[in-house]
């Protein structure tokens, strides 16, 4: 009996083993607690890496000047203060400004998508000469540093008496010649070539010509590449302040050369209030205020975008 009880132990002891090894390694180490524990680690250290400063951004904006230099108010206000954006808003000139900058960032981010799909279309779907010289010239394009190119076209467009207008950035994005226009080719290209032929070849037969079938068949197909084009193409051309620098000059400046010019801007619009110059509240106002644009269009299609960029097969932009 004392055999049979000491046998009975093991066995027990073993399945106790057995069952935390099971939850601690899982069957494939894939499905165990340590496993889920290390990747859940790491997802929340990222995700805080990229929250922590919309969140210290946001916390900040709503804060009074005592709140900021007082040591013992952290991240919680005493009280949301929304004079930090009023006087945002009046410093930036935000609405004037907004309008400006979606006239830069918009309307070039839409006409950029539509030639590029244009191109890609036709590397994808038609053979002719020099075609893979072609579309590698295009992509050489990307690698090129824009600063190699940029003064033979501020001298082009001094001639043209383009610059300092908003046509300065608009007419490079009609002739495929936008801000990384290369890319949107590239993902147009990519996407056009895994249409399978039947849908183009059963439109051919049922008589529709080549602008028909793009319209009817290829661009529908290609909505969330024409989605994720634009987003792209919007959020650098938004962020983008190299090229509206030089070629706007100073009396058309976008949110983003505002916000660099904030300090100085925010003394001539409060020459009164010396201890404000240095309200970090207000500058953190006018950084959340110009990336709320982009905020609302990436939250309105967001679903778009991700099934876009699945479809598109690129990552890491």
């Amino acid at each position: 009996m004392d055999k049979v009880k000491l046998y009975l132990d093991k066995i027990k002891k073993f399945i106790r083993v057995d069952k935390i090894k099971k939850i601690l390694f899982g069957r494939n180490l894939s499905d165990g607690l340590i496993l889920r524990s290390i990747v859940y680690l790491l997802l929340i250290s990222i995700g805080f890496v990229y929250l922590y400063p919309m969140l210290y951004m946001l916390s900040y904006s709503f804060m009074k000047p005592q709140d900021i230099t007082n040591p013992m108010v952290i991240w919680v206000p005493t009280e949301l203060y929304f004079e930090n954006f009023n006087k945002a808003i009046i410093t930036l000139k935000y609405f004037e400004t907004l309008l400006s900058s979606l006239t830069i960032t918009l309307v070039p981010a839409i006409i950029q998508t539509i030639v590029c799909s244009l191109i890609g279309y036709g590397f994808a779907r038609y053979n002719f000469p020099l075609k893979k010289t072609l579309l590698f010239l295009v992509l050489v394009t990307f690698i090129v540093p824009i600063q190699v190119y940029t003064i033979p076209r501020y001298v082009m467009f001094h001639q043209f008496g383009i610059l300092e207008t908003a046509l300065s950035i608009i007419i490079p994005s009609i002739f495929g010649q936008g801000v990384n226009s290369a890319i949107f080719i590239l993902i147009f290209y990519q996407f056009f070539r895994i249409i399978p032929n039947a849908f183009f070849e059963a439109a051919e037969i049922e008589g529709a010509g080549d602008y028909k079938i793009f319209f009817k068949i290829a661009v529908p197909l290609a909505i969330p590449s024409y989605i994720t084009s634009f987003l792209f193409g919007f959020v650098w051309y938004w962020n983008e302040t190299y090229i509206s620098s030089l070629f706007l000059g100073q009396d058309f400046q976008s949110l983003q050369i505002k916000l660099a010019y904030f300090v100085s801007q925010f003394a001539a619009s409060y020459p009164n209030e010396e201890a404000q110059r240095l309200n970090e509240g207000i500058r953190l106002a006018a950084t959340l205020l110009i990336i709320l644009p982009m905020l609302l269009v990436y939250f309105i299609m967001q679903r778009y975008f991700i099934e876009g960029v699945e479809k598109s097969g690129i990552a890491g932009e």
